[in-house]
C-alpha cells in the first residue's frame, strides 16, 4: 500500500466503523497470533452472528434447547472457507466432493476470565481445531487461547487441554442444530481433532481463499 492510499484509509477509519469481517486486520503476526471477532459468549441463549452485508450483530435464532456455547465464539476476520480449505479437508480425510462453507473461519477462544459481552475484538493464539464436515461442507472450528491469559496461556497445543473441555466443545458443535423429538438428524461430523500446526495451515488457507474471493481491499482504493 502506497503512502497516499494509506492516508486515505487512515482518515476513513476515523469517521467510519470497520466492518468486522472485512475491515479488521487479521493481525501482523498471523497465523501464530490473530485478531478474532466474538459474536457469542457462554452467557448467550440466543445464537448471534454478524450480518454480512452491514456488519451489525443480528439474531440468527434462539438456541433450540439447552445448548450453551462453552467458550467465546466468533470468526477470524479476512478469512473465507472455500477452495483451499476444502482441498485441505479432502487431503486429510480422504473424502471427495467437499466444498468450503463460504463463510469466515470459525473460532473458539478459551480464557479463564468471565467475558460476558460479545461484539468485541479479541487477540488470540491458535492451539488446534476440529475438522468438521457439515452436509458436505468443510466447516473447521479453530480453538485458540486469549492472548496473555495467565491460566490457559500455558496450553500451547490442544493436546494440553483437559479432555472434558474438548468433549464439551465437540458436543456443542455436533448437537446444537438438533431438536429432541423431531426425528431429524443434521449431517454433521468431526473427523479429527488436530493440533497447532494444522490449525495454522487452515488459517493460512482461509486467508488465501479470502484474498482470492475479495482481493486486497486496501489496494482497490486508489
Amino acid at each position: 500500500m502506497n503512502e497516499s492510499t494509506k492516508e486515505i484509509w487512515d482518515k476513513l477509519s476515523l469517521r467510519f466503523m470497520a466492518h468486522p469481517w472485512h475491515g479488521i486486520n487479521i493481525g501482523e503476526k498471523a497465523p501464530e497470533e490473530i485478531m478474532t471477532f466474538i459474536e457469542m459468549t457462554p452467557h448467550d441463549t440466543v445464537k448471534y452472528e454478524v450480518h454480512k452485508e452491514s456488519g451489525f450483530i443480528m439474531v440468527d435464532r434462539p438456541q433450540k434447547f439447552s445448548n450453551i456455547m462453552p467458550a467465546l465464539y466468533g470468526f477470524v476476520p479476512q478469512t473465507y472457507c472455500d477452495k483451499e480449505v476444502a482441498e485441505y479437508c479432502m487431503e486429510k480425510t480422504g473424502r471427495t466432493n467437499i466444498v468450503g462453507d463460504a463463510d469466515p473461519l470459525d473460532i473458539c477462544v478459551l480464557s479463564e476470565r468471565d467475558i460476558a459481552q460479545g461484539n468485541i475484538i479479541v487477540p488470540a493464539i491458535p492451539i488446534g481445531g476440529f475438522r468438521m464436515i457439515d452436509g458436505g461442507e468443510a466447516d473447521d472450528k479453530i480453538v485458540a487461547i486469549l492472548k496473555g491469559d495467565k491460566v490457559y496461556g500455558e496450553w500451547d497445543d490442544i493436546s494440553k487441554c483437559p479432555e472434558a473441555l474438548i468433549q464439551r466443545l465437540k458436543h456443542y458443535f455436533l448437537t446444537y442444530k438438533n431438536v429432541p423429538g423431531d426425528g431429524k438428524k443434521v449431517e454433521v461430523e468431526i473427523t479429527h481433532t488436530y493440533g497447532k500446526e494444522e490449525a495454522l495451515e487452515v488459517i493460512r488457507r482461509s486467508y488465501n481463499d479470502y484474498r482470492e474471493k475479495f482481493g486486497v481491499l486496501e489496494d482497490s482504493l486508489v
